[in-house]
């Protein structure tokens, strides 16, 4: 069967955002994968100030541990849109208040980290038989400049790895 035939998703994780609330490799030669597990530590952004000039940035992370795993293997990574409905921004929800956040993939935080929809990117990773397990760094930052009402925001974030 090639490696093609046998990609498979996996059960998804939850990425959960607190306050506020994640990959690269390149394919070489195909390989195989029985099984993969996926576990998130979310962003917690702390206290935002009201008007404040710049984004409140913080990092969560995304661990991923495969088993069979023969030869080299790409597994891709999507994080959904949250509450929001939208890449653009996905939103901090508490109560009926908001506050505009995003995930991204890499540390310049020009990458929305999405399915590739709605101007976001998909991440990947690579899996080696020596080297079955991966963790991926998820950038946050809640925009500058808002006004929210004071509260406790969050957002839950669904993670699934295709492989």
């Amino acid at each position: 069967m090639s490696a093609r035939a046998a990609r498979r998703s996996m059960a998804p994780a939850l990425l959960a955002c607190a306050a506020l609330a994640l990959l690269g490799g390149s394919p070489a030669r195909a390989g195989t994968i029985t099984s993969c597990t996926v576990s998130a530590i979310g962003v917690a952004f702390g206290n935002y100030t009201p008007l404040q000039a710049a984004p409140l940035d913080m990092n969560g992370t995304i661990n991923i541990t495969c088993t069979g795993v023969t030869g080299r293997n790409t597994v891709t990574i999507d994080l959904s849109t949250g509450s929001s409905n939208s890449y653009m921004p996905r939103k901090l929800t508490a109560g009926t208040y908001t506050l505009n956040y995003n995930l991204y993939f890499d540390a310049a935080y020009t990458q929305i980290w999405g399915n590739g929809t709605g101007g976001s990117v998909v991440g990947n990773a690579t899996i080696r038989r020596r080297t079955p397990s991966v963790s991926l760094p998820v950038y946050g930052a809640v925009a500058a400049g808002q006004d929210p009402a004071p509260g406790s925001y969050g957002d839950t974030i669904l993670v699934s790895v295709n492989y």
